[in-house]
This record gives structure tokens, C-alpha cells and sequence, in this order.
């Protein structure tokens, strides 16, 4: 054992980076045993590196236990007698060194504060060698959602069996076994699982063999990975089945699921056979990656896990999902479902070239993984699967993440963090839906050609490397400079050799005119996003910009400033002209005088639009007259905009209701559904401020907008995917409104299928507004209850739970919340889901309240804080509070916890912007509202008998 001088000897000089000894007079790290810990900062030193690890890991899953040894492969980069690294919540034991002059132990000294472990060593670790370091290791399988944590699933029989998976990203990998847990360490890994023979073992790599061992017990051997980061390293001891197929370019794709349930995984097979063709095309790289020279067997493998807190996750060769993310049942999964399906497989093979080939080198700049993937999944899915008509629905995602940014909580796509907490918090909608509208934006300003020669060349050129935002910009510019041709394929030097190139585009290629970097800095190192006001003034259109923020201090607005891409057409030319605004204020000039002008054109730019002087008077008169001048995403885009322009006072609030009125002519899926987008949130606000007069008002007003759309819907699953996710929209919505003819039918359907004891088919795309009818009864709800606990098809269980979530039985309710929250009648990883649809239940939101506040602690502990789960059950359980009483009691209960039980948390803040905001809102805007309500619902040919609930 080291004495304690040696150790503070070692302990002044373990910052490598700096040569000189650690000055700071901060307080100096003690070690569990009292000793001094010989590392103060929460991220590991460079000192050492990572080659190789080879794992041994043995789960048991009769006592929940598992235990492991671990051999590591370093290189030293500095003299060194200490090796930091992670290790968390696991007892570390046996620690030797395998040196060219023999092998000796190690003491272990742990810091939990940090997850950090330092093997020190009697003599000096030598610049330049490689050795290798052992040790073995025990801990519980975890009850959470992270690291290796124990799963459970029922049979059709009734059975509970067990198994244990893996979720190592962000930081959880240190929590299965001692490694170096950040995302710039990568390194090879050669695992061995050992098992019971009733078990089978899968990991990121083909099992090259089996070996008997004494005890019964079997031990699976598997390849050595490509080099790779500790978050994307995956293993499932299980009793999956699995069924597979081989792609064109030769890959076997295999999708495991428990055995009652395999048959539901076809479409997740065509699916992820198709995607992954496609990417392999599409990134000029094969997914078979090359290894020392040779091809070697590389299988892609995904698994539906019965217990997953996420939607999926991307582990390099095993891609894992909950199963609702995987598993398709023609006869009872709706289109949505399958659309659902689609994009959650194609964003996780997506990150098998951005994120798993080339990977951020800090989680600041987690967006290069997730804004890419969410991008790609529209990007792929438009090509490989054109009937699902995602583009109908990528606007959502750009509004979703305005939300978000527009409130002074907000943070730049890239930002600095540091500990576990700050990193799970970058997992939210700037990370992955801002961070694909802005790549959106930039392919529609570069031309899609030149977008993807440049992401091919950024892939190829940081192959099984770590990047940060600047190698991107740097790969997207001047991409036909000779000297970089050669890192292109055969698309990238035919686009380049072309001398035709499109004269609004040409420009953008020539290496001088266009400074990416200068451009996309302004989009991810502040946060926010500009509005941009136009005033018309004959052939002038005058330009100005800022940021959009809902507060009540304009200071908190100034000193931003981006450089956007304009986009713009006017009623003389429905030619798209570009203008890149580089200054607060500028102008351009139209050949002609025009009726009217609409900017960002298709809502390319993830920027907002203000018509000032008579420009907003100019878009409603086209809308009445002739909406279809403009396409949907434009229609969708202005709808969104005026509405959230009354929020900021740019806007009066009748203005933007008299917008609206033209939705009665509308039929497209994204203006339809933005207009409910805006509308619903207003009476949501007054149910819960007793205003039941005013709030069925507002009710009645949009039922009878949509009122000819609604009445056209039929009661089947015909059309496309994008009429029938509106079919299903609209009529839920309308038997939620107590819309008679809606309720009507669905309590005929509902009869007929209780009292075929649901055997019934129903149209799926109706079965929503079929059961939020059917829940409001007690006999109707034990009925559903009954038939949640006896399927085994994931969609259909999911709109059962979502239905039953929705009931006026407030007993029901609370039962729900405590059940999901045990986890044996329902699963604790839909807790969060039923939570927050019993908030936005009238006759639910106190008990969510009550139940968020009583289950804090046990709910930080399952979910993890940070974590994206435990932001949107926060958000979604208060983010419809209006009045100061609410704020105040929101505030005493946030206010009350302690940085450990989540008071940093980003989402905390959030939730009290966003009822301050509404405050703001209802104070400035419920006035206007009544009277512009009486003044036109008289318009409307129908009067409502009995008022809406």
C-alpha cells in the first residue's frame, strides 16, 4: 500500500496537460478509504488512452447479480504512476499490471462523486509503451433504465421470465464495467458472455463460438468490434427469438424479440433491410466495415426490449428499441404506427455512420449525432419509402423545437457540459429537432447535391474518429476544390465536373462567396432563432431581425444576431428567390409592385416571419380567397407564426383568429393539425382557470371550424398515410368535444366490440375515438382494462393506455398512476406517458400534480435526472397552468429540492417560463378573445344545445 505522502506527491501533479504542478486551491478529492484521490476534474486525463478491452461479463439473473473481469490495452502519452478511469456502484477487485517487467498489483482508490477509479501504481508508467491493466468486478443488475439493468415480460401463458440488457449512453457504461466512459476514448472490444444453456447472448458482434463450461454453464465468444465508443458497446442475456435477412450489399439483418411476439417484427425487417441498403448507398460507405485490411462478417442486428426508457438506441451492430418502436401488427398498428416504426429504424441506422463511424468528441456537440439522425430519417424515408409521405410531417418537429428555444432557458445547440446530469439534458428538442431543421435549412441553401457530397466527404474523412462542429463546416465548403476531390466518389465528381450548374446555386461552389462556418456558428453557438420582420413598401421590402423570446424584458433580446438564408415568393413568381441577411437591417428590391409576399418559403428556415405594416392583412385575404396559392407547409408555417407572434405582442389576438377562419376550406394534414396546434392550447389554459363558459366557447368555435372536414371523414382505413393520421386526429378530437354524430358512432362501434368481447376488427385508425368514448363508463373502462392486460400487440396496448388515461373516473386515474408506477399490472417505463395524459385530462391535471409531487424522489431515481423522460413529465404536467397561484405553488415544491434531487434542472426552469407566459397571455388576451367569440360565433350556422365538456 502507497502511503499518504506518496499519494500527495502524485496528487500535485496529475493535470498532464499542463507539465506544471496543480496550483488551485481547491479542495483536494478524498477517497473512500480516506487517502487522497489523485485526480480533481469530473472528465479523465489524457495521460493514458484506451486500445483494447476484453471483456468477460457473467449476469445472474436468479440473484440479479452480475460479475465480470476486464482486461485493458493502454498507451501511455505522459510519464504517469496513476491510470484514471470510470467505475461506478460495482466493487472493483484483484487490480494487476501487466508490464514488459512482469506483473504486479495495483491499489484501488475510488471517488463516487465523480464514478472515478485510480489504479496506482509503485513505479513509473513510461511515455510511449503499451501495457495492460486487470481486474474483476461485482455489482447488481440496476432497476433503472441504464447500464446493465434486469428486463421482465409476461407470456401468453402468464409467465414472468427475466433477462438483462444493456443502455449505456450517456454515461452508464461505467456503471457495467471499469472503462474509460467518455465518447473521444474509443478502442476495440472483444466480449464473452456467460450464460445458462435456456439463454441465448447477443452483442455488437457475431458470436464466433461456444464453449462448455463446468456447472452447466455455456460461454459465448464474440468478434472483436471495430474501434469505438463505450456508450455504443451492447449485450442482451435473454430467451429471444429471432427471425433474419440479407441485405443486396450482403449484410444479415436479424431482428430478436420474445418468442410470443416474433411474428409482429416483418415490417421492422423489410424496414431496416431497405434503410440500410439505402444508406449504403447513399454515403458512398459500406456498412461491412473494413477491418485490417480484410472484410469481415458484420451482422446488424435489433431488438425490441420489453423494459427500454427511450425510444431506441444505436449500439454499433445491435440497435435496441422499446418494443412499440419495432414490433407492427397489420391487423391492429395504425398508419401512424408505421410511419412511428419507420423513422425510429431509420434514425438508429443512421447513427451507424453519424455518430458510430464518426462521433462528437464532447457530448457539447451531441447535436453532430442526433441532429443528423433525425435528419436522415426524413432524408431516407422520403426516398425508400415514399408512401408514408414523411415530409407532410418534418414541420412539426422545427415547431416542436421552437418551443423550446423560444424561451430564455434555452441553450446553443453546441454548449458546454460537464457532469452527468448536464449531459443527459443535451438530449431534448434543440439537440435532435433543431439540429435537423438547421441542417434542413443548409441543404436547401447549398442545393441537396452539394449537401451530400459534403457529408459524404466529413464521413470519409473522420472515419472511426471524434469531430467537433467545425470539421463539419469545414467538409461542406468549397467541395469542388481539386485538392479534395479525391476523398469524393463517383456522384461527387460528376457533380463537380458540370458546367451547367443552376445559376442561383453556382456561387455556393466556388470556395470564395460562401463561408459555411461563418454562417452555421450564428445557428448552434448562440442560442434562439431569429424573427424576421417584412415591410413591403412598393417594390422595397425592408428587413430587419432579432431574437423571438417570450419574456417581459427585451434586453434579454439583444446582442444576437444570424446570418439567415432568406427564401421568398410573392404573387408575381412563384420562383424561389434567395437572400442570405448578414445585418440587423437590410433591403431588397422586387422587379414589380406584388399583392402580397411570403418568406421562408416551405419553412426551410428555422426562423419566424412578421408581416408588418399591411403584409399580415395581404397573406389572410389570400388564404380566404385562394389558400392553395401557397403550399402547406406554407400554410402551416403562417399559421404557426401569427399565433405565436400574439404570444410576443407583434400581433393582436383577433387578428390571428381571423387567419384561422380559413382552416373551414382546409384539408391538408399540416395546416390542419397546426391550426388544432394553436387553437386547443387556448381552452386548455381556461380548464384550468374555472372559466367553463368561455372555455366551452372556444370549444365549440373549433369543432364548428372543422366542423364540414370532420362530418367527410369515414369511418374505415382507406387513403394515404397522411389522410388517415388526419382521420384519426379529427375524430378523436371531435368524440373528445362530445361532437354528436362522432359520439354517436363511436358508442355503436363500441358495442359492438365489447360484446363480441373484443373480437371484433375495428378500423384502427378509428379505435382512438372508439375507446375515449367507451373509458367514460366504469363498466367501459374494466373492459379496456381487461383487454390492455390480455394483449400482447404494443400498439393496440398503447391506445388502450392512452384511452384509459383520458377518462373522467378519477379513481381510474390514480389507479393508473400508482400501477404504472409499481410496474406489475402496467409498465413502469409508460409512467411518464399516462402521467402526463392524465395532466392534460381535465378531470385528471390535479391528481398528475399531486402524483409528480408525492413520487419525486422515486421517479429521479428510475428515470435518471437530466433525463429527457423526467423533462417531459415535468413540462407536460404544468405546462398548461395559467394563473399566479399555480406558478407559486409549481415554484415552492421545485424550489424545495436540492441540487441532487434535481433543482439545476434545465426543465424546471423552462416550466416556469412557460406559466409565466401564460400568465402574460391570458392577462393581455382573454378579454379580446370573449369579444371576438361573441361577435362571430353568430356567424356560424350551427348553435350548440348543451355545452361542450
Amino acid at each position: 500500500m502507497l502511503a499518504a505522502p506518496l499519494l500527495l506527491l502524485l496528487l500535485v501533479s496529475c493535470h498532464p496537460s499542463s507539465g506544471a504542478p496543480n496550483q488551485s486551491s481547491k479542495e483536494v478529492p478524498i477517497s473512500t478509504n480516506g487517502q487522497p484521490f489523485p485526480w480533481d476534474l469530473m472528465r479523465l486525463p489524457r495521460s493514458v488512452s484506451p486500445l483494447h478491452y476484453d471483456l468477460t461479463i457473467h449476469p445472474n439473473l436468479t440473484s440479479l447479480t452480475f460479475t465480470g473481469v476486464v482486461r485493458i490495452q493502454l498507451e501511455v502519452h505522459e510519464h504517469t504512476r496513476t491510470v484514471i478511469l470510470h467505475a461506478k456502484q460495482m466493487e472493483v477487485s484483484n487490480v494487476i499490471i501487466l508490464a514488459p517487467e512482469g506483473v504486479r498489483p495495483l491499489q484501488v482508490l475510488e471517488y463516487p462523486r465523480f464514478h472515478q477509479i485510480a489504479l496506482v501504481s509503485d513505479s513509473w508508467l513510461i511515455k510511449g509503451r503499451k501495457y495492460e491493466v486487470q481486474m474483476e468486478f461485482a455489482a447488481n443488475l440496476s432497476d433503472s433504465y441504464h447500464g446493465f439493468y434486469k428486463s421482465s415480460y409476461r407470456t401468453s401463458s402468464g409467465e414472468i421470465r427475466l433477462m438483462a440488457s444493456t443502455q449505456f449512453e450517456a454515461t452508464f457504461a461505467r456503471g457495467a464495467f471499469p472503462c474509460f466512459d467518455e465518447p473521444a476514448f474509443k478502442a476495440n472490444f472483444t466480449i464473452q458472455i456467460i450464460r445458462e444453456p435456456r439463454h441465448i447472448a447477443i452483442s455488437n458482434m457475431p458470436k464466433l463460438k461456444t464453449v462448455d463450461l463446468p456447472g452447466g454453464l455455456l460461454e459465448d465468444y464474440f468478434d472483436t468490434t471495430v474501434k469505438m465508443s463505450t456508450y455504443l458497446v451492447a449485450y442482451i442475456v435473454s430467451d429471444f427469438v429471432s427471425v433474419s435477412r440479407t441485405t443486396q450489399h450482403g449484410v444479415k439483418i436479424s431482428i430478436y424479440a420474445v418468442p410470443d411476439k416474433i411474428d409482429q417484427t416483418t415490417f421492422a425487417l423489410d424496414a431496416a433491410v431497405k434503410l440500410l441498403d439505402f444508406y449504403d448507398d447513399y454515403f458512398d460507405i459500406p456498412y461491412p466495415l473494413p477491418k485490417q485490411g480484410h472484410l469481415m462478417l458484420f451482422l446488424a442486428d435489433l431488438a425490441a426490449i420489453p423494459d427500454f426508457q427511450s425510444g431506441a438506441m444505436e449500439n454499433w451492430g445491435l440497435t435496441t428499441y422499446r418494443e412499440t418502436g419495432l414490433l407492427f401488427d397489420p391487423k391492429r398498428s395504425s398508419a401512424s404506427d408505421k410511419m412511428g416504426i419507420a423513422k425510429v429504424i431509420a434514425h438508429e441506422l443512421a447513427h451507424q455512420w453519424f455518430g458510430n463511424l464518426v462521433t462528437m468528441e464532447w457530448w457539447n456537440d451531441l447535436w453532430l449525432n442526433e441532429g443528423f439522425a433525425k435528419f436522415m430519417e426524413y432524408i431516407s424515408l422520403d426516398i425508400t419509402y415514399p408512401e408514408l409521405q414523411v415530409d407532410d410531417f418534418f414541420l412539426g418537429k422545427c415547431f416542436e423545437a421552437m418551443e423550446v428555444d423560444s424561451l430564455s432557458s434555452s441553450h446553443p445547440v453546441s454548449t458546454p457540459v460537464e457532469n452527468p446530469t448536464q449531459i443527459q439534458e443535451m438530449f431534448d428538442d434543440v439537440s435532435y429537432d433543431k439540429g435537423a431543421c438547421i441542417l434542413n435549412m443548409l441543404r436547401d441553401f447549398l442545393t441537396p447535391e452539394a449537401f451530400e457530397i459534403g457529408i459524404i466527404r466529413y464521413l470519409k474523412r473522420y472515419s472511426y474518429q471524434n469531430t467537433v462542429n467545425s470539421h463539419l463546416w469545414e467538409s461542406l465548403t468549397d467541395i469542388c476544390n481539386s485538392g479534395v476531390l479525391d476523398e469524393g466518389g463517383k456522384k461527387h465528381k460528376e457533380f463537380c465536373s458540370k458546367r451547367n450548374l443552376q445559376s442561383g446555386a453556382s456561387k455556393w461552389f466556388s470556395g470564395d462567396e460562401l463561408d459555411v462556418r461563418a454562417i452555421m456558428d450564428t445557428w448552434t453557438l448562440q442560442e434562439g432563432f431569429p424573427l424576421v420582420t417584412v415591410e413591403v413598401r412598393g417594390r422595397e421590402v425592408r428587413l430587419s431581425q432579432e431574437r423571438y423570446l417570450k419574456t417581459d424584458d427585451p434586453s434579454l433580446t439583444e446582442g444576437f444576431l444570424w446570418q439567415i438564408p432568406l427564401t421568398y415568393i410573392t404573387s408575381a413568381s412563384n420562383t424561389v428567390h434567395r437572400f442570405l441577411l448578414k445585418t440587423r437591417t437590410d433591403v431588397l428590391y422586387l422587379p414589380e409592385e406584388v399583392d402580397w409576399v411570403k418568406f421562408n418559403v416551405d419553412m426551410c428556415g428555422y426562423y419566424m416571419v412578421h408581416y408588418a405594416g399591411d403584409g399580415w392583412n395581404s397573406i389572410i385575404k389570400l388564404l380566404h380567397h385562394n389558400h392553395t396559392a401557397l403550399s402547406s407547409n406554407d400554410r402551416a408555417s403562417l399559421i404557426h407564426n401569427i399565433f405565436q407572434l400574439v404570444s410576443v405582442g407583434k400581433v393582436r389576438l383577433d387578428t390571428a383568429l381571423e387567419l384561422s377562419l380559413y382552416l373551414s376550406k382546409e384539408t391538408e394534414v399540416m395546416p390542419v393539425t397546426q391550426g388544432f396546434g394553436e387553437l386547443v392550447p387556448l381552452y386548455k389554459l381556461m380548464e384550468k382557470r374555472d372559466m367553463a363558459a368561455l372555455e366551452n366557447q372556444m370549444k365549440g368555435f373549433i369543432v364548428d371550424l372543422f366542423r364540414d372536414l370532420i362530418d367527410r371523414q369515414e369511418w374505415t382505413d382507406s387513403g394515404s398515410v397522411s389522410q388517415r393520421v388526419l382521420r384519426s386526429y379529427l375524430l378523436t378530437f371531435a368524440c373528445v368535444r362530445n361532437y354528436s354524430p362522432c359520439v354517436t358512432k363511436a358508442q355503436q362501434l363500441f358495442k359492438k366490440w365489447k360484446d363480441s368481447d373484443g373480437s371484433l376488427s375495428l378500423p384502427v385508425d378509428v379505435t382512438t375515438a372508439v375507446f375515449m368514448v367507451g373509458v367514460r363508463t366504469p363498466e367501459g373502462w374494466d373492459f379496456m382494462f381487461e383487454k390492455y392486460h390480455q394483449s400482447l400487440q404494443m400498439s393496440f396496448r398503447s391506445r388502450l393506455k392512452s384511452a384509459m388515461a383520458f377518462s373522467p373516473l378519477q379513481d381510474k386515474l390514480q389507479w393508473m398512476m400508482e400501477q404504472s408506477l409499481h410496474g406489475q399490472v402496467m409498465k413502469t417505463q409508460d409512467l411518464p406517458d399516462v402521467v402526463v395524459v392524465i395532466a392534460r385530462n381535465p378531470h385528471g391535471y390535479k391528481l398528475a400534480w399531486d402524483f409528480l409531487r408525492s413520487n419525486w424522489h422515486t421517479m429521479i431515481k428510475k428515470f435518471d435526472l437530466g433525463s429527457n423522460t423526467i423533462s417531459y413529465l415535468v413540462n407536460g404536467v404544468t405546462n398548461q397552468y395559467s394563473t399566479r397561484e399555480m406558478l407559486s405553488e409549481v415554484k415552492s415544491f421545485f424550489g424545495s429540492l436540492t441540487e441532487e434531487t434535481g433543482s439545476e434542472m434545465r426543465c424546471i426552469q423552462q416550466a416556469y417560463e412557460t406559466i409565466e407566459d401564460n400568465i402574460r397571455w391570458t392577462d393581455s388576451n382573454l378579454p379580446l378573445l370573449q369579444n371576438w367569440l361573441n361577435k362571430h360565433m353568430a356567424q356560424f350556422d350551427r348553435q350548440w344545445a348543451e355545452p361542450l365538456k
